[in-house]
C-alpha cells in the first residue's frame, strides 16, 4: 500500500493543487485532487488482467475548474436539489443560488461549492484526509463548521469515502460524490449494456422536469425503475413511463431497503445498495453506505464534453450512484432530516468495492 503526492499546478488564486495516488497490493490505484476532492482515476484490472480506468474525467486538473457536470466531484455542503433555493432552520430563512433553470438550487453553488475548493490535506498509510473549515453563513449555511473527507483504499479493492462534519449550530448538510463510472473504461462508450441490480423497492418520484420529489414514496414494482433483479441499464431507459420521460432517463432518488423505518428514522448501519457489472470487461462494482438513499443518474444530459485522451463524452457514457439524504429533504418533513448540529454530528460512509 502506498500514497504519493504529486504537484500538478496552481489555481488562479495561487493555491497549490496536488494529485494523490493511492495504490494497493493488487495494483488498483485511485487518484484524487485536493481541488474539490475530485476523483480523477480509478484503475482496476479487467478479467484479462488489463488495467482499466473506470471513471470519467479530465487529463489535468484544469479540466476540473470548468466541470459543469461535476465529473468525480465531492459535492457539498448541500448535494442535489433544494426547491426554490430556500430553506428554514430555527425560524430563520436561508437562500441559495437559483443555479438550475432559475428555479432550484443544485449542488450548493457551481462556482464556490466543495468541488471548487482547495482542501487542506494529510496522507496516511492507505488514505488521504481532507479538511475544510467554513465560517457561519458561508455559502448560505449557518454554523461554524469543520468538514473532513477521508478517501481510502484497501487491499480488498474497497474505495471508501468517509465524510464527517461538526457544527456549532444546526445546519443543512448533505454531502455526496458525483463520480461517473464506466466499467468498460473511460471513453469506451455508453453504459447501456451494464447490468445493474439495486437493493431498493421504493423511490421518490419527482413532480416535474425540475426534478423535485413530490414527497411520496412509490414502489418500483411494475415500473422501469425496478432493478431489484438484475437488468441492463438500457433495457427500459427509453420507456414512455412519465418518470423516465421527465428525466430523459434515470435521475431519481432510491430508498435503500432496510435503511429507513416507517417513521423516516435512519438506522445508520451499512447496507449494500447496488451491484453493477460490465459483461465485456468482467469488472463488477458493489456499493454500500450508511445513508438512507442514493441518486442513480444515467448521464442523461452529458454531451459534447472533451475528457480524458481527447474523448468526447456524450449521453449515457457513465452512471452515478450518489449516496445522500433525499433531495429537498430540508423542505419535506416526511423525509429523513438533513439537519445536523452540536448534538448531532454528520458522519457518512460510502464504499465502492471492485471485482
Amino acid at each position: 500500500m502506498s500514497v504519493k503526492r504529486e504537484f500538478v499546478g496552481e489555481t488562479q488564486k495561487g493555491q497549490a493543487v496536488y494529485l494523490f495516488h493511492i495504490t494497493n497490493k493488487n495494483d488498483m490505484e485511485v487518484t484524487v485532487l485536493n481541488y474539490g476532492i475530485n476523483i480523477q482515476n480509478v484503475f482496476v484490472k479487467d478479467s484479462n488482467g488489463n488495467r482499466c480506468d473506470v471513471v470519467l474525467g479530465f487529463d489535468d486538473f484544469e479540466g476540473y475548474t470548468d466541470n459543469k457536470p461535476t465529473l468525480g466531484s465531492t459535492i457539498g455542503p448541500s448535494a442535489n436539489r433544494v426547491e426554490g433555493g430556500k430553506y428554514t432552520i430555527a425560524g430563520k430563512e436561508y437562500h441559495l443560488p437559483l443555479n438550475e433553470n432559475g428555479v432550484n438550487n443544485l449542488h450548493t453553488d457551481g462556482d464556490n461549492g466543495f468541488h471548487k475548493t482547495v482542501w487542506d490535506s494529510e496522507e496516511g498509510d492507505n488514505l488521504v484526509r481532507f479538511t475544510y473549515k467554513a465560517a457561519d453563513g458561508e455559502l448560505g449555511f449557518p454554523g461554524n463548521r469543520t468538514f473532513t473527507v477521508e478517501v481510502s483504499l484497501s487491499d480488498d479493492n474497497e474505495l471508501t469515502l468517509h465524510y464527517h462534519a461538526d457544527s456549532d449550530a444546526d445546519t443543512l448538510i448533505n454531502i455526496t460524490n458525483h463520480t461517473y463510472f464506466n466499467l468498460g473504461g473511460s471513453g469506451s462508450g455508453k453504459v447501456l449494456g451494464h447490468v445493474l441490480q439495486l437493493n431498493s423497492h421504493y423511490f421518490t418520484p419527482v413532480k416535474d422536469k425540475n426534478s423535485i420529489p413530490s414527497g411520496e414514496k412509490r414502489a418500483v414494482k411494475g415500473t422501469p425503475l425496478d432493478f431489484t433483479t438484475p437488468k441492463t441499464i438500457g433495457q427500459d431507459i427509453a420507456s414512455d413511463y412519465e418518470q423516465i420521460a421527465l428525466a430523459n432517463g434515470y435521475d431519481h432518488n432510491f430508498i435503500i431497503d432496510g435503511a429507513v423505518d416507517e417513521d423516516g428514522n435512519v438506522d445508520g448501519g451499512m447496507h449494500e445498495f447496488a451491484i453493477v457489472t460490465n459483461p465485456a470487461t468482467g469488472i463488477t462494482m458493489h456499493a454500500s453506505t450508511n445513508l438512507p438513499g442514493f441518486q442513480f443518474y444515467s448521464a442523461n444530459f452529458l454531451k459534447d464534453l472533451v475528457g480524458k485522451d481527447g474523448y468526447e463524452y456524450g449521453q449515457y457514457d457513465g452512471l452515478c450512484l450518489e449516496t445522500q439524504t433525499y433531495p429537498n429533504s430540508i423542505n419535506t418533513p416526511s423525509f429523513p432530516s438533513p439537519v445536523y448540529g452540536p448534538d448531532r454530528p454528520y458522519d457518512a460512509v460510502t464504499v465502492y468495492k471492485f471485482n
